[in-house]
């Protein structure tokens, strides 16, 4: 696609050491902006600004426009050490990034996870709010602070592309003897390719403030998306037995302090139907390009 002319601009990016970030680093780049990285660690392109969002107020100087990704990301067993560390960064982080902003316009990404339970329906930005897990909450509470100042809030939800460090990763360690196990029926599920958000977050400069879901075009099928993922075709297994390992997996989390094989809320992303309704976006002229059938051609996946 022709991305928009940036010559001149001056985007300082967040987390653009990260998947997403990283993407959105690039493609500033590639449409002629001059970008400022902001985190501990570089981006895989332009000007490095050390910033860490659990303690200190970023560098802002010179920017024309502030695209925040930085997140403290993952499912967590539930606790108050794991609320604590990420509300460090999703709620106190976005606190110390305002605190800088003044007046220039911020792109605040967020995530899906932010919605109660999913219907039948497609998910609409007026869904009601309220995140089952330590991320969710606290994307939801860092919303309401970027909210505060006009932001542009983006909803994308599981996120996938080259590098991707943590849908397809998961999804294989569901493949057992040559199958892929999923609990339950096919379902239709949103997703978003990593070129589409990255496209969203350099055009939503000119949108109206308020939130925006970012997802594919279309949802998929479960099924079909998870067998190219993963090289396997896809065996189903019933929920129950399934319900109770995620439950005993949650219990081991709790006395080892690791993150769980499978939780209750990884299941219910599985097996309900989770599919968002992108009009409010396609409506500011955003087009989502990429599918997952050409990242699934691009890297060779069968």
């Amino acid at each position: 696609m022709t991305r928009p002319d940036l010559r001149g601009m001056r985007i300082a990016v967040t987390g653009a050491s990260g998947f997403c970030g990283g993407a959105v680093t690039r493609a500033a780049a590639d449409a002629g902006a001059t970008v400022i990285c902001l985190g501990r660690r570089p981006g895989p392109v332009g000007e490095h600004r050390y910033w860490d969002a659990t303690s200190t107020t970023p560098d802002l100087t010179d920017t024309d426009l502030v695209v925040h990704l930085a997140a403290a990301v993952g499912d967590p067993p539930p606790g108050r050490a794991a609320e604590r560390a990420f509300r460090s960064v999703n709620v106190d982080g976005t606190a110390r990034l305002l605190d800088s902003l003044g007046d220039r316009p911020l792109v605040w990404v967020s995530s899906a996870s932010v919605y109660r339970r999913p219907g039948s329906a497609p998910i609409r930005e007026d869904h009601p709010l309220g995140g089952r897990t330590a991320y969710g909450r606290t994307k939801a509470e860092g919303e309401r602070l970027a909210g505060t100042v006009g932001a542009v809030i983006l909803r994308p939800r599981a996120v996938y592309g080259r590098d991707d460090p943590h849908l397809l990763p998961r999804l294989r360690r569901a493949v057992r003897g040559g199958r892929v196990l999923l609990p339950g029926p096919d379902v239709p599920l949103s997703l978003t390719a990593v070129e589409n958000l990255a496209d969203a977050c350099l055009a939503a400069r000119d949108w109206p403030p308020g939130p925006y879901n970012i997802a594919d075009a279309t949802p998929y099928p479960r099924d079909e998306i998870v067998a190219t993922a993963c090289g396997h075709p896809v065996q189903h297994v019933p929920i129950p037995p399934v319900r109770a390992l995620a439950l005993a997996s949650g219990l081991i989390a709790r006395l080892t302090l690791r993150e769980r094989l499978l939780s209750g809320y990884a299941l219910e992303q599985l097996t309900t139907p989770f599919t968002l309704d992108i009009t409010r976006a396609l409506s500011q002229g955003w087009t989502p390009h990429r599918s997952f059938h050409d990242t699934a051609r691009a890297l060779g996946w069968r």
